[in-house]
């Protein structure tokens, strides 16, 4: 398996800082063991797994491993039917992570519950600047939850919100 060879690859690696997977299928699998090596590298600053069927199981590794990850500031997830509880995870994940700067969220189906959890997450994160949601079946309360946010949090720059439903 070559995804395997390449994620041992990134546990001993010192110079890669920007990893592209996009549509590469690597599925929950492939996600749990990218999660392992992202907790030990330490060059890898930007991440793209953009439309690559890592289903619940890979986005939950992944958030575990951006919480002790200190290296990447742009991780880019979409298209990955990431709903409410993921989001969860991921707010959980920007509450103790003090690097990463921005997160893709696209195309997913975060909702106004996701978004209240992203919202938590805003007021204490110090250190992102650029959060996408487009296209995440966000309503008025998201939006509401989300400008509450905004009063507090004093680094997010970028805030996309289009195809959403506010």
């Amino acid at each position: 398996m070559e995804l395997e060879k390449l994620v041992e690859a990134l546990k001993t690696n010192s110079t890669l800082t920007i990893l592209d997977l996009q549509s590469n299928s690597i599925g929950p699998n492939g996600a749990q063991m990218l999660s392992k090596a992202l907790k030990i590298n330490s060059t890898l600053t930007t991440l793209n797994l953009t439309y690559n069927s890592i289903g619940d199981n890979g986005v939950q590794a992944l958030t575990e491993a951006l919480k002790s990850n200190s290296t990447l500031t742009t991780v880019s997830l979409q298209l990955h039917s990431i709903g409410a509880n993921r989001a969860q995870a991921l707010s959980e994940a920007l509450k103790t992570n003090s690097t990463l700067t921005a997160l893709d969220l696209q195309n997913n189906l975060i909702g106004d519950n996701g978004t209240r959890a992203l919202a938590e997450a805003l007021k204490t994160n110090s250190t992102l600047t650029t959060l996408d949601l487009k296209n995440n079946l966000i309503g008025d309360n998201g939006a509401w939850v989300l400008a509450g946010a905004l009063k507090t949090n004093s680094t997010l720059t970028n805030l996309n919100l289009q195809v959403n439903s506010i």
